[in-house]
């Protein structure tokens, strides 16, 4: 009648223990009958008590173990032999992690007040834009730091990013690579948009970033990496915000020179058919790379997402054990009051 094959036929034995259960309750049934006849008598059992006729507790057990056999049923995952549906990825499928460099060169005031609240800023302005996505945030300098999972949560994102500053990593420098496996890790396996939004400033310190963007490649991860400052290189200056003094940032008694690598930057995005986006030393405008760079790839990765799976027909048996239950509730609970008088 049903030409159905079980993704879990091994389930099927639960029906024993479904039975037994159902074979439990007639005896609890009977048992109360037999109890209740040894005090009263059968008039004075119709006058005080009640309870449901013979014919309407068999009624409830034959409800009830259909409910049970169908939830087992359910259980075992029927699908139609041969038949398959179509599905897409839902906007809940897009994961973004932002990985957002905190090494102390994001101090520099070439875009106002500093680099580093203006990335806040603008990353916060970019978790707007992406309502329905999963979040997540990893700070890195000389090291990388998953500060905030993957979430569909924005306050809570909003919250973490709110409180990062360059004091969030604590050894200096830029680890490009080691940021990205950071981030790919954070990542679950499966289908769905993944996309890295990368934020640095500087040039990488020996932590091989071409092989993370390979590793993010065969994860099925696209970075878009936002640079940011100058590739010929520029001297970070910091205002103290006591004094309002403005001083070069210095490192050995010469001044710290923060240089873009931006052609490393762009090669990790090719492998990953992402975008580079040379921001350079102008304000960043994360709300434009979002529209023109950040949504087309994930609407892509998106509709690429779409599989077929089996057609399911677990639901209808979910149906009927809800319907089951539904009717033997009402069949117990129907008995009706006590016969006064004789």
């Amino acid at each position: 009648m049903f030409d159905w094959e079980l993704a879990h036929g091994e389930r099927i034995h639960w029906m024993w223990a479904a039975l037994a259960f159902v074979g439990v309750l007639a005896a609890l049934e009977l048992r109360g009958r037999g109890s209740l006849s040894v005090l009263l008598s059968p008039v004075m059992q119709r006058r005080l008590v009640v309870r449901p006729s013979v014919e309407r507790q068999v009624v409830r057990l034959a409800l009830i173990a259909v409910a049970l056999v169908a939830g087992v049923l359910a259980l075992t995952r029927p699908q139609a032999r041969g038949e398959v549906v179509t599905i897409g990825a839902s906007r809940s499928a897009a994961d973004v992690i932002v990985v957002l460099d905190v090494s102390r060169s994001m101090l520099a005031e070439d875009a106002a007040p500093n680099r580093m609240v203006r990335a806040r800023a603008e990353v916060a302005e970019m978790a707007r834009q992406l309502r329905g996505q999963r979040l997540g945030l990893v700070a890195f300098a000389g090291r990388a730091v998953l500060l905030c999972p993957l979430t569909p949560d924005h306050a809570f994102f909003e919250l973490v990013l709110s409180g990062v500053d360059t004091r969030s990593v604590a050894r200096g420098g830029t680890r490009i690579g080691d940021a990205v496996r950071t981030a790919v890790a954070a990542f679950p396996s499966g289908p769905g948009a993944k996309l890295i939004v990368l934020i640095t400033d500087g040039e990488d310190h020996e932590s091989f970033p071409l092989d993370a963007a390979e590793a993010a490649r065969d994860a099925g991860v696209r970075i878009v990496a936002v640079g940011l400052g100058s590739e010929d290189g520029s001297p970070i200056v910091i205002t103290d915000p006591q004094t309002g003094a403005r001083t070069e940032l210095m490192h050995d008694g010469k001044p710290v020179i923060s240089r873009l690598d931006g052609a490393t930057l762009r090669q990790m995005a090719e492998t990953t058919e992402g975008v580079y986006v040379p921001a350079g030393t102008a304000a960043l405008d994360l709300e434009a790379i979002v529209r023109e760079h950040v949504q087309p790839i994930l609407r892509e990765a998106t509709d690429a997402a779409q599989r077929t799976i089996p057609a399911e027909r677990y639901p209808y048996l979910i149906a009927v054990a809800i319907a089951a239950l539904v009717a033997a509730m009402w069949v117990g609970s129907s008995a009706g009051a006590p016969r006064r008088g004789p």
